[in-house]
């Protein structure tokens, strides 16, 4: 399959698949988070965590019938070309893309703040730029080698949250989840969705890569599932171990009554002193849990826009494997190029909102194409299906709708350029639209 012209070679296993799974998400436990304690408060912040970790679980164990029976580069825009057509395949896929275009670029202000506390002298922005660069040059050079570099900080970003937790959780105290835990109201469950979709936000990329997975029928399953299952564990136990050292305040505001997205440094800062060697250690070591998710992100992109280009919904340069490395090369020029001028714009509480309709339409539109698949083509082979069908997925879907809905509502003016930008690119589809040969 490899020697073919515009092919990708496979060489991930299982544990790969599980390195890039977590790999994409565990930078929602290090930052960004916590923000939604100051919307919905323990309570109201907690509640949006189950209600979306109950969608994520019904979701990935659905979407893994689909990459295990369609196992594809273009992920959802290949699941819903096959049973919805063209123009909702369009729609997925355009969503895919937004989704992890738009991630990296906050991820990556994130970590030019982290060095920034250790080389002030450098720029927060000329950091992220650099480190864009770098990682698009990694995914470039092989597959392989950007699986195992995710795999090694990966395994260390959850040591590291595993350490975090060891420290925290001897303080940790009942009364402190009790402390104001509802400011805003019941309506604060709602207006804190966002933050909790963080916790998980591009666990699907792994179906991204299937079509460079050995045996993909059998190794997807594995790793998407052992993935999502530590991601829950690790959710509930850095939502507890943070929140419980000194309330849901304390994790959200610095001294000076700012809000930050660095709960995991505020939380050690009521436990050890700000000159500590283990605080410094772990303000450190927190950097990995950041560089694994813009990396894997990444290559969950390039993934992405180049099954959007070898299908000709997008320019078919796109489309073309660097014949050297056999990867998709240009797509991840690409989306460098657009992250960096993301980045530019400083906006990143914004980005991050579109990366989360963006993979709201996707979960919407792929629970639609695996119920259709299964009544289309029932004798189609699946190494995998989705547990108690059609329960799983409709659950996956009604909560994603219902999401969607609420994040809509609370941010209205970004929710109308999210539909801009997709109108938009439909219609210089139906315009351009050549299928390929």
């Amino acid at each position: 399959m490899s020697g073919q012209p515009n092919q990708l070679k496979r060489s991930l296993n299982a544990t790969m698949l599980w390195g890039l799974g977590v790999g994409y998400v565990i930078s929602g436990m290090y930052f960004g988070w916590n923000l939604g304690l100051e919307k919905g408060g323990t309570l109201g912040m907690g509640l949006a965590t189950i209600f979306i970790t109950l969608m994520y679980v019904t979701f990935t164990f659905s979407y893994t019938e689909l990459a295990c029976a369609i196992p594809r580069a273009g992920g959802a825009f290949d699941y819903a070309e096959r049973t919805l057509g063209k123009d909702w395949a369009f729609f997925a896929g355009m969503a895919q893309n937004i989704e992890f275009i738009f991630a990296p670029p906050a991820i990556a202000f994130a970590i030019g703040a982290y060095f920034n506390l250790f080389f002030p002298q450098l720029s927060i922005l000329s950091i992220a730029i650099t480190a864009y660069i770098f990682f698009t040059a990694l995914n470039i050079s092989g597959v392989k080698a950007a699986a195992t570099f995710e795999l090694i900080i990966t395994i260390l970003a959850v040591g590291e949250l595993l350490l975090f937790s060891g420290i925290t959780l001897p303080h940790f105290q009942v009364e402190h989840l009790y402390k104001n835990n509802l400011p805003n109201g019941w309506q604060g469950i709602f207006a804190s969705i966002p933050f909790a979709i963080w916790f998980f936000l591009g666990i699907e990329g792994v179906a991204n890569v299937a079509e460079e997975t050995k045996n993909p029928q059998k190794t997807i399953f594995k790793g998407f599932g052992s993935a999502i299952l530590t991601l829950v564990l690790l959710c509930i136990l850095t939502f507890i171990s943070s929140v419980g050292v000194a309330g849901w305040e304390a994790v959200v505001y610095t001294k000076e009554g700012a809000a930050s997205d660095s709960p995991l440094p505020l939380a050690l800062s009521h436990i050890v002193a700000g000159n500590d060697f283990l605080y410094h250690m772990l303000i450190t070591v927190g950097l990995f849990g950041l560089v694994a998710s813009f990396h894997g992100i990444i290559l969950a992109a390039g993934r992405s826009t180049f099954e959007f280009g070898r299908a000709r919904f997008a320019p078919g340069w796109l489309g073309h494997v660097n014949r050297r490395f056999q990867t998709p090369s240009t797509a991840l020029l690409a989306n460098m190029v657009i992250g960096i001028i993301a980045l530019l714009t400083g906006k990143t509480s914004e980005i991050i909102i579109l990366s989360v309709f963006g993979a709201l339409t996707l979960y919407i539109i792929s629970m639609i194409a695996l119920i259709r698949l299964r009544r289309r083509e029932p004798d189609l082979h699946r190494p995998f299906k989705a547990p108690l069908f059609p329960l799983f997925p409709v659950v996956a879907l009604v909560l994603a709708m219902i999401s969607f809905i609420a994040i809509t509502i609370y941010n209205f003016n970004l929710a109308m350029l999210y539909t801009g930008i997709l109108l938009t690119g439909y219609i210089l589809f139906r315009i351009f639209y050549k299928p390929s040969a």
